[in-house]
């Protein structure tokens, strides 16, 4: 378990990772975007 949490660090401090992260958070404040989110977590949750 702690090799995947691992290759999630190293992911994270790399180029590619701060891209994502970086996406990640534009999105989020889209309020659209954050809107689409939160239905689908709401589905995930019912769905149980």
């Amino acid at each position: 378990m702690s090799a995947i949490l691992e290759r999630i660090k190293r992911f994270a401090r790399s180029p590619q990772g701060r891209r994502a992260m970086g996406q990640a958070r534009r999105s989020a404040a889209d309020p659209r975007r954050r809107a689409q989110a939160q239905r689908l977590m709401s589905k995930l949750r019912t769905h149980r």
